[in-house]
């Protein structure tokens, strides 16, 4: 038997039992971290108990759509649940990207309950250094 000394859980609890789970017409949110690591911008989203075969990432223009199902894990047909606070349905993330970003190389990896997507910098907006011409080719102007 489990014992519980956080009086607030039982309230998450029950708020977790009148909302119903994440469906795919209206998915929850999953967590999330985004940040630059040198010439990439990194997500990483949270995603403990999924397996790599229930995730759907997409993009679209300058959308990027990740979605996620936690399915029920099997049970004996004699096991009783005496607790059961971890999420099921389906979890949903959109982020819009910046036109800065190359969506044609996204590379994905998902270990540990961690996927992580890395987005490349496009060239065009990396900073480069322009050549400034030289004095033979001004013209003066007389009047």
């Amino acid at each position: 038997m489990l014992m519980r000394t956080d009086p607030f859980r039982e309230l998450d609890r029950l708020a977790q039992q009148l909302m119903s789970p994440g469906t795919w017409s209206r998915p929850s949110a999953m967590a999330m971290d985004a940040y630059r690591e040198g010439d990439e911008y990194v997500v990483a989203f949270d995603l403990p108990g999924v397996s790599a075969e229930a995730i759907d990432i997409d993009v679209e223009r300058n959308m990027l759509t990740v979605k996620a199902e936690r399915r029920p894990m099997p049970k004996a047909d004699d096991v009783q649940m005496e607790l059961s606070e971890r999420p099921l349905g389906v979890f949903s993330r959109q982020i819009v990207l910046a036109d800065t970003l190359d969506t044609e190389h996204i590379e994905a990896d998902y270990d540990a309950g961690v996927l992580t997507l890395r987005i490349p910098i496009a060239e065009r907006a990396k900073p480069r250094k322009i050549a400034i011409g030289g004095q033979a080719n001004r013209k003066e102007i007389s009047g």
